[in-house]
């Protein structure tokens, strides 16, 4: 797919003293185009599309960097092939959109991305099923420019346990293997979705830094995608990062709006440090534009998750997947507005929108 948006530009025309922005967990594609106009990829049974609006919308965001999820997470498709084709879709991807879009390997890219005004695109999984029983794949997905490694989703795996898994066991002496590996490649050990046990062990194992790309804090709302105090001080206090989404389970109700945001990030500043928190927001720039229709088509995307075994608690239907008032192109800028109002620095609004996942990315993959 050729994009037709008009890049920055070499030098870049992110507006002056808009701090760098890294989304730890996000989408990048059009929710809104039809799947026959663009390049698409199959993800969980819903198929995303990469077009020209959506490139322009990541760039008038001020985005300069996002976490996407490719590969397996769901669903019948075989896990490793299902997985090396969407590397390969996403191949193909970056190289014809090559005037807006940079693959991201070193953290040196990041700021590479921001110099020529283009956006970084992280791979990453959100469930490491396709590593199989095979640690050694974990070599193969890093030469193949996959950077994050979620260990599980909400259900458990070969690996450990997800957060909606019920017996909350921890890590398998396989998973204990494959955190092995991921530190041996220099890839980030992603504990979002992992279940509590899951989550403190592989934080304690794990040699390098872990992540927590995209969560809530328990504290403020008592789910099971949400961590506990306890995790995320380990998390940060091994020199980790800790991402705040802007997802339903931010309240008990399904209903936050973009001040639950601040208030989560305030928390999670209040317990691993101004160092260690950022955002990944686990949603798109572009705006659903018909959120009527969206709603109806929420309560079978849940059913079906219901029936997969993947649904979280939270999960319910007519409770849409973002903050409504917290979305689109000004999200990020709404976000930082909101920040200076609760009396932030710059210095530490810049760390949360992207500072410290860089400074984390340096530690895991090198400058």
């Amino acid at each position: 797919m050729t994009g037709t948006a008009t890049a920055p530009g070499a030098s870049g025309t992110r507006a002056t003293g808009t701090p760098l922005i890294v989304n730890a967990l996000g989408e990048l594609h059009n929710p809104n185009a039809a799947a026959d106009k663009a390049a698409q990829l199959q993800q969980s049974g819903e198929e995303l599309v990469v077009d020209a609006r959506a490139l322009a919308d990541a760039h008038a965001s001020g985005m300069t960097a996002v976490n996407i999820t490719l590969g397996y997470v769901m669903g019948e498709q075989p896990p490793f092939r299902h997985t090396l084709d969407e590397i390969s879709v996403w191949n193909g991807i970056i190289h014809d959109n090559s005037a807006h879009l940079l693959h991201v390997r070193t953290a040196a890219d990041i700021h590479r991305a921001r110099s020529e005004g283009r956006i970084g695109v992280i791979y990453g999984f959100q469930n490491a099923e396709a590593i199989g029983d095979d640690p050694g794949r974990v070599g193969t997905f890093a030469e193949l420019g996959v950077r994050v490694a979620q260990l599980t989703y909400n259900q458990a795996n070969a690996l450990g346990d997800g957060s909606m898994a019920p017996s909350n066991r921890g890590l398998t002496p396989l998973g204990r293997q494959v955190v092995e590996e991921l530190n041996a490649h220099r890839l980030m050990v992603d504990l979002s979705h992992s279940g509590e046990r899951t989550c403190l062990e592989a934080a304690a194992l794990s040699r390098h830094p872990v992540s927590v790309n995209h969560t809530g804090c328990r504290a403020l709302a008592d789910l099971p995608r949400n961590k506990t105090d306890e995790e995320l001080r380990l998390v940060a206090s091994r020199g980790g990062f800790v991402g705040v989404y802007f997802m339903p389970f931010l309240t008990a109700d399904g209903h936050p709006c973009a001040d639950d945001v601040v208030a989560h990030l305030v928390h999670a500043v209040d317990v691993c440090g101004e160092d260690h928190v950022g955002i990944g927001t686990d949603g798109p720039v572009t705006a659903i534009d018909d959120l009527d229709a969206y709603r109806a088509a929420i309560a079978e995307q849940v059913a079906e998750r219901r029936r997969a075994g993947v649904a979280a608690a939270g999960e319910q239907p007519g409770v849409v997947p973002f903050v409504v008032d917290l979305r689109g192109v000004d999200q990020f800028r709404r976000l930082i507005a909101l920040l200076e109002r609760r009396g932030w620095t710059q210095t530490r609004i810049a760390k949360v929108m992207g500072g410290n996942f860089v400074a984390y990315a340096e530690r895991i993959w090198g400058a």
